[in-house]
């Protein structure tokens, strides 16, 4: 089968190069020639964990290529899967207009029977406007049918998510649709993956309702941690004896500095945006939003009562991304605490062993350093925002070495409290007992 995948982003290029895997004839299209330049010589321009060899591989096997020419690939293909970016508005909505092109592209270019997949994250109702916008724009009677299935990748783990799923999602009012869509994720079958068909709205819902409930799970910890700074409780233990329950599980109960990203910030935005416009208070979400706004500000405030003030300290931030195994920066609580650190007069210096790049594109007036211990020079406070695996075993003696007031605040809580206290340092994390 020929697919087309519009868009080389996060979602289209994982997803294309894995259906090249699954045996498909896939086209990867992209109107920004870099990136399809970059692709052709062998580049990649995201960073996810096995994704460069995965390409390698299926480029070498005549299963995946890359273009600009979508008109040409639309004609080629029998599924064209959109995994274009849907950012957020200004008013937290989802923006659409770049599947809006795309689908006004593929109107104009259609000839015979497609499948228009939907993967990219969009609103419930958006399968519906779509068709009727592709039909408004036909020029002539041709059949078409729209297909929703969302992605669940995990950034730093997306290709294993895609290869390995927990289930897949495909939602379409159309039977043929839907037997096309189960035909290309047959390889799934024998992982015994749950396939759920569903109609276009329920499978819209479903992505919004599992982000919104992930990042639910995340600010719910992190208010059990600032409760457990308040009381002298061990939100490890906490979260610990709750994951033991079957019916909350282990996941996402890890407290930090607030979650970032590209998926959950936009997607409980846009949920609570969408349940607004069918007139639908959806407070669960708004409250998730105001958490998390003010988990990131805690770290500010947390820095700030550590030294006083900030106004003239230079404090050193190991990770940027907003987890490891990815140079996202996008809503990292990294770089949220960088402009709030500086407008309070700090100095600020950073090391991420993947992300920096991408922080540079994002904030000025950082300095940068090639590894951790260089970034502690001279520093009044290191904070650990992400645990990156080499950040788990620093050598606290040549920080010694390095740094000017011996303070570090643990986000992340990677590290045993007693132990680093014992060695000189003024310590403190996240919901758990230092003394």
């Amino acid at each position: 089968m020929n697919i087309c995948v519009v868009g080389t982003g996060y979602v289209g290029l994982v997803a294309g190069t894995c259906l090249s895997d699954f045996g498909m004839h896939v086209i990867c299209v992209d109107k920004d020639k870099s990136k399809i330049d970059m692709l052709n010589n062998g580049e990649v321009p995201i960073y996810e964990m096995g994704l460069k060899e995965l390409i390698a591989r299926n480029v070498k096997l005549e299963r995946l290529s890359f273009t600009t020419d979508l008109k040409t690939t639309i004609d080629r293909s029998l599924c064209i899967f959109i995994g274009v970016g849907t950012p957020e508005n200004e008013d937290g909505t989802a923006n659409l207009q770049y599947i809006f092109d795309v689908c006004d592209e593929i109107a104009d270019s259609m000839n015979d029977y497609k499948v228009i997949v939907i993967k990219s994250t969009v609103p419930v109702g958006t399968a519906k406007t779509l068709r009727e916008r592709i039909k408004a724009r036909l020029k002539k009677d041709i059949h078409f049918d729209i297909v929703s299935n969302p992605e669940f990748l995990r950034e730093g783990s997306a290709v294993n998510d895609f290869l390995r799923p927990d289930r897949v999602v495909i939602g379409s009012n159309s039977d043929k649709a839907l037997a096309i869509v189960r035909d290309i994720y047959r390889p799934l079958y024998l992982l015994e993956t749950p396939i759920v068909s569903t109609s276009n709205e329920t499978a819209e819902l479903i992505k919004y309702a599992s982000n919104t409930m992930l990042a639910l799970k995340i600010s719910f910890i992190n208010e059990m941690a600032n409760l457990c700074d308040k009381v002298g409780g061990d939100v490890y233990q906490v979260a610990t004896a709750m994951g033991m329950d079957k019916r909350i599980g282990s996941k996402f109960l890890h407290p930090g500095p607030g979650y970032g990203g590209s998926c959950f910030p936009k997607d409980v935005s846009a949920l609570a945006k969408v349940s607004e416009s069918y007139g639908y208070d959806f407070k669960i979400s708004k409250a998730i939003l105001e958490v998390n706004a003010l988990q990131k500000e805690n770290v500010v405030k947390k820095s700030e009562a550590m030294l006083g003030t900030l106004k003239g300290k230079t404090i050193c931030l190991l990770g940027l991304a907003f987890k490891p195994n990815t140079d996202d920066v996008r809503e990292a609580p990294a770089l949220y605490a960088a402009k709030r650190m500086m407008e309070e007069g700090a100095t600020i210096n950073a090391y991420d062993p993947i992300a920096m790049e991408e922080a540079k594109k994002d904030i000025e007036g950082i300095n940068y350093f090639n590894d951790a211990y260089s970034a502690c020079t001279n520093a009044d406070l290191v904070i650990i925002m992400t645990e990156w695996n080499e950040f788990r075993d620093l050598h606290f003696d040549r920080l010694k070495e390095e740094m000017r007031e011996l303070n570090v605040y643990d986000t992340r809580n990677i590290y045993n409290a007693k132990s680093i206290r014992e060695s000189g340092f003024n310590y403190i994390c996240t919901g758990r007992p230092v003394e």
